[in-house]
């Protein structure tokens, strides 16, 4: 099986391609922005409890919006529904710029951020859904892994970039106008990629069609047990809300070592990333998916104690390259166990409880530390990963045998 693996086949998609380039230049966006924000925020207030409120602003519109989100993904033209999201991050982007050149009160700042919410709250199902839709299904573990592999290296170069960026001009706003303009490149590319919208039969707007997103992964063990360890386990394990802190007084390294210590963890990620694409999915999914949210779990542990700079970068380096692994094993096992017509709203539910535990858990982690301290907010959050592991592994077994092959996914949903 392994000598027969194409680690290149969805590389050979010109789509797809396109999709990939246009991917990796949002995230730069994106994550530059995440960097400027911190540190803008944090030398602005001084304040932990401000780091937790930028997570919370972005977090509350796609709470709000999740349902709806997964329904227009679902009823509409999926490529639409994610560049018109796209282009609304665009203008968030464009307004952080301007506020932060004007020197704009603190509360601007969120409301911009919140706009950038609304706009995740579409483009990440509309992205997650879309995907399977431009590559075989017999190919799309592999092209999970080299989207996470550009993911990875864009949210290594963005942090490092940004950081970089603020330390020499000592100001955040450029670092808005260039994330606007990597949304603009996103929007050129993927209005080449080819895309048959199939209708089917459009679903009215009722609370019926809103909660079948729910129902279908509350009766699917697999998918259920998956997204709950995901969720929690990024909730509780959140040090990168932290990394501030650290940079400016734990390690004293500046904005500099900021965008290095943001950089870590996708450095980790994306080398994991390349080793996955280069080959066959693992056969015992469900056990891997186990034993890298409980390596997750250690590795931010021993960040959150460390006072050693060069330590701290390596720990790091492992927390990503763990958090790689279980997220090519999830997007593939969510994805390909979802029928078509239910991944807007499954990937729409998928993303609120994964992709903004990373918000929410910036807020969880800033109350912690006011209380206890940024270390004791770190830490607990890796003690508590792993109490979510084993909690996960007793409650679903099905997770903890699931085997990645064409019977398991033919009967995981029947489980």
């Amino acid at each position: 099986m392994t000598q027969s693996h194409d680690a290149y086949a969805a590389l050979r998609a010109a789509s797809f391609r396109r999709y990939l380039i246009g991917n990796g230049a949002l995230f730069v966006g994106l994550q530059m922005q995440k960097v400027a924000v911190g540190w803008e925020i944090y030398e602005r207030t001084g304040s932990a409890m401000h780091l937790g409120y930028v997570g919370l602003a972005q977090f509350l519109p796609v709470l709000g919006l999740t349902l709806f989100a997964g329904h227009a993904t679902d009823s509409f033209n999926r490529k639409h529904v994610l560049m018109a999201a796209v282009a609304l991050s665009g203008v968030a982007a464009f307004g952080l710029a301007w506020t932060s050149a004007t020197t704009g009160p603190i509360p601007l700042i969120y409301l911009f951020l919140a706009l950038s919410g609304i706009a995740r709250a579409f483009w990440m199902p509309a992205r997650a859904a879309f995907l399977p839709r431009i590559v075989p299904r017999e190919i799309f573990s592999n092209a999970v892994s080299w989207n996470s592999t550009t993911f990875e290296l864009a949210s290594w170069g963005g942090p490092l970039v940004g950081g970089i960026m603020i330390a020499l001009l000592k100001d955040a706003a450029w670092v808005y106008i260039i994330n606007a303009v990597c949304a603009a490149l996103f929007l050129s590319l993927m209005s080449g990629v080819t895309y048959r919208h199939q209708a089917g039969v459009r679903q009215p707007l009722t609370a019926d069609s809103l909660l079948a997103g729910f129902r279908y992964i509350r009766k699917t063990p697999v998918v259920l047990g998956a997204i709950t360890l995901d969720m929690f386990g990024v909730l509780l394990g959140g040090a990168t809300a932290m990394m501030p802190i650290y940079a400016k007084d734990i390690l004293a390294v500046g904005p500099g070592g900021l965008g290095w210590l943001l950089a870590a963890p996708s450095i980790g990620a994306c080398s994991m990333a390349m080793i996955q694409a280069r080959r066959p999915p693992f056969a015992r999914a469900g056990r891997a998916l186990l034993m890298a949210v409980a390596g997750f779990g250690l590795a931010t542990i021993l960040f959150g104690i460390s006072e050693n700079f060069w330590f701290s970068l390596l720990m790091l380096l492992f927390l990503g390259a763990f958090d790689n692994i279980s997220v090519v094993i999830r997007t593939t096992l969510v994805q390909m166990l979802t029928p078509d017509e239910m991944r807007g709203r499954v990937s729409s539910i998928n993303g609120l409880f994964i992709g903004t535990s990373n918000e929410l858990g910036a807020y969880e982690s800033a109350l912690v530390a006011n209380s206890f301290g940024p270390v004791a907010s770190v830490v607990s959050g890796g003690i508590g990963t792993g109490i979510v592991v084993a909690a996960t592994a007793w409650l679903w077994p099905q997770l903890r045998n699931y085997r990645e092959d064409k019977e398991e996914i033919g009967t995981a949903a029947r489980r």
